[in-house]
């Protein structure tokens, strides 16, 4: 089979696309025909490499984690797939070593996965797991969604803002959604009632305050985000780059607790716990991803760069 394969860590320009064996399901395991699979920040900071002091952990050969595609041989102890199912999900903690995707075929525990609504492309059924999931349990994070709530998004040009904006608009929410100048126009042919340049307007200091504020870059100080919120307002970072800044805002969110009416939460991901319900918004039309490309395994490098440079618009989604 072909696959997106690295042996050390670097640039995009260590991924290769060569000929291997194609993987055989152990008794536990699917072989999933891989028609589809998407890009999520998880992978290019594998891809990279360890941010933390914790060794130097040999790297996954394969990235790619959410995935979606054909049933194509099912172990002897799987119950609930069966030869020709279609079924979308996100490997990072049920696949054989937790990612595979960037391949044409990869076997994974059927826990893994759900079924894929039949009206779903295969691309469309990749891009939602993880940054479907998170868009979901970061708009949580303050309780149900209720009309009127004021909602900012942060980094909103992506999977997770993409996807959360059409949720939030469902619930009657007003969504401000801020990225850079390239992404506004499709951010408001999607649903954002207002958009902001982050290179012009810091949000932070235009005076407006919001219920909910749901972060996918964390570029700056926890104590900064509290003068943009509501009183009983939460503040909710979904990931980013910078390590040290995650962690802050996990040890800042204890300061909050018992000192001020705000919150501060660090997102962990729930590995498709709430997927069903992502299906369930896009059959009832409420909820439609968007696709940056989809791009071909040869196109791989290109892809990561696109990536890495923040430009993509929604998911950026191989088609396999």
């Amino acid at each position: 089979m072909r696959a997106l394969i690295r042996d050390r860590y670097g640039s995009p320009d260590v991924l290769e696309l060569r000929e291997i064996a194609q993987p055989i399901p152990t008794e536990r395991e699917v072989l999933l025909r891989v028609r589809a699979a998407s890009l999520n920040d998880w992978d290019w900071g594998l891809l990279q490499g360890p941010t933390l002091p914790i060794g130097n952990p040999a790297p996954k050969p394969i990235l790619g984690s959410d995935v979606a595609g054909e049933v194509v041989a099912v172990g002897s102890q799987v119950a609930r797939w069966r030869v020709g199912d279609a079924v979308h999900g996100d490997l990072s903690r049920f696949g054989r070593g937790g990612w595979g995707g960037f391949a044409e075929f990869v076997c994974a525990t059927e826990r893994a996965l759900i079924r894929k609504p039949p009206r779903m492309t295969f691309e469309q059924a990749a891009a939602l797991p993880q940054a479907g999931q998170l868009a979901v349990q970061g708009l949580l994070a303050k309780g149900p969604l209720k009309r009127g709530q004021k909602i900012l998004i942060n980094g909103a040009g992506g999977g997770v803002g993409t996807i959360g904006v059409q949720i939030a608009k469902a619930y009657g929410a007003h969504v401000t959604g801020v990225d850079r100048a390239s992404k506004l126009e499709m951010m408001r042919a999607i649903g954002f009632d207002r958009v902001l340049d982050f290179e012009q307007d810091d949000f932070v200091h235009l005076g407006d305050r919001y219920d909910l504020i749901l972060d996918t870059k964390t570029s700056r100080r926890p104590s900064e985000h509290l003068q943009a919120l509501n009183p009983g307002g939460v503040y909710a970072t979904v990931g980013g780059e910078n390590m040290k800044l995650l962690f802050r805002h996990l040890a800042f969110g204890w300061w909050c607790r018992l000192t001020t009416t705000k919150r501060c939460r660090l997102i962990g991901l729930k590995v498709n716990r709430d997927l069903a319900y992502l299906d369930e918004q896009f059959e009832a039309g409420r909820l439609v991803p968007v696709i940056d490309g989809p791009y071909t395994l040869e196109q791989g490098r290109q892809a990561f760069r696109r990536f890495g440079a923040g430009l993509h618009l929604g998911k950026i989604v191989f088609s396999i």
